[in-house]
């Protein structure tokens, strides 16, 4: 079945161009580089995995409650919409929003896997373009991952949201080498990250939390790849050009924030978003959801050394400057840790099966001997 057919609406067939300015860069200087740099590339190498392995895809999810989050994860619950839903109408809300929330998540990464290609092309230095190089397979399969999500698993798609969509434009048409870098490893990655935990962590499902630990293991080297490259540059500009960075990140950063609220969905209901918005300002789960989408972006910004008053008052105003006293890499350790803590639990567990199994077989042909 075509995807095409699986879309709440019709998108643009085939897909959708995005002209590009900037050129493409050579670099004919081939010596080892920046050593933090080449051990990241190093770790993208040895850290490749194969989708269709690694996770169990057998297992079964209910399309209708993909996380197992409670009624309150709805902004709607506890309103006169959510009164008049029956439980079936309900069920179906759920499902909308788990397509709504994975279709940004695969249309998002597909943006991450064309944006790590742009910087292989446009980057000046050959250690930067090596780990660009890995990043790319990576945002491939995790494409891959949440295609086969959708389609296998929920059986519906969201085309990709309007704020996501300026912020991929404007991140992609940039002609200067490091604004790629900007909007998707730090912004759109950052906010993916953060949204990738949240999900990890309130899930009751085996599946999703594979699918997500599995990728956060791989989100975490690209922002920290992001980091490094932007650090070391952002040293060498003028503030008026570090200026022109943070009105960049103050733009992306409430096109991201909007961009949650998952508008399109209370639209298929018939709910009006002005109303939804209220709702969303109002719910503890989402004042605690949006707060935390921001812990990778905020300390993230501040550590590249964007960190003026005027970013400063933007995420005061947002209600996460807190933010930016995250442990950046104490989460980033955590993120890979996890993966392989899940990892090491399932094939414990796949063996302890083994070995019943095996334990089984010999009981019984023991007994039959005997008999």
């Amino acid at each position: 079945m075509s995807t095409h057919d699986l879309y709440i609406r019709p998108v643009e067939a085939p897909g959708q161009d995005v002209p590009m300015t900037g050129a493409a860069r050579f670099t004919w200087e081939y010596d080892d580089g920046r050593a933090r740099l080449l051990a990241l590339y190093q770790k993208g190498k040895d850290k490749q995995w194969d989708a269709a392995e690694r996770i169990d895809w057998d297992l079964e999810v209910d399309p209708y409650n993909v996380l197992g989050t409670p009624d309150e994860a709805m902004a709607i619950h506890g309103t006169k919409y959510w009164d008049m839903m029956s439980a079936d109408e309900r069920s179906d809300l759920r499902r909308h929003f788990a397509s709504w929330q994975f279709s940004q998540f695969m249309h998002g990464e597909q943006g991450a896997m064309i944006t790590a290609a742009r910087i292989v092309e446009s980057v000046p230095d050959l250690d930067s373009k090596f780990y660009s190089a890995t990043q790319t397979m990576d945002e491939a399969r995790h494409t891959e991952i949440f295609s086969r999500f959708l389609q296998e698993k929920i059986g519906m798609v969201y085309p990709i949201n309007g704020k996501l969509q300026d912020l991929l434009n404007e991140t992609l048409s940039d002609s200067r080498w490091d604004m790629p870098y900007l909007g998707m490893q730090v912004l759109i990655e950052g906010l993916a990250l953060a949204a990738f935990g949240v999900c990890r962590d309130v899930t009751t499902k085996p599946l999703p939390r594979q699918i997500l630990a599995y990728v956060m293991q791989d989100e975490a080297r690209h922002v920290a790849f992001g980091r490094m490259a932007l650090r070391d540059y952002y040293k060498q500009l003028s503030s008026a050009e570090l200026a022109e960075r943070e009105e960049f990140v103050i733009e992306g950063c409430y096109l991201m924030r909007d961009r949650i609220r998952g508008f399109e969905v209370w639209e298929n209901f018939g709910i009006d978003p002005k109303e939804v918005r209220e709702f969303v300002e109002q719910s503890a789960f989402h004042q605690m959801y949006r707060s935390l989408l921001f812990s990778r972006i905020v300390p993230c910004v501040k550590d590249i050394g964007l960190w003026s008053d005027r970013i400063r008052q933007t995420y005061d105003d947002m209600g996460v400057l807190d933010m930016s006293k995250s442990d950046l890499e104490a989460l980033m350790r955590h993120d890979e840790e996890l993966a392989d803590q899940l990892d090491a639990q399932r094939f414990a567990a796949e063996e302890a099966d083994r070995k019943a199994e095996v334990d089984t077989v010999v009981a019984a042909e023991a007994e039959a001997a005997a008999s």
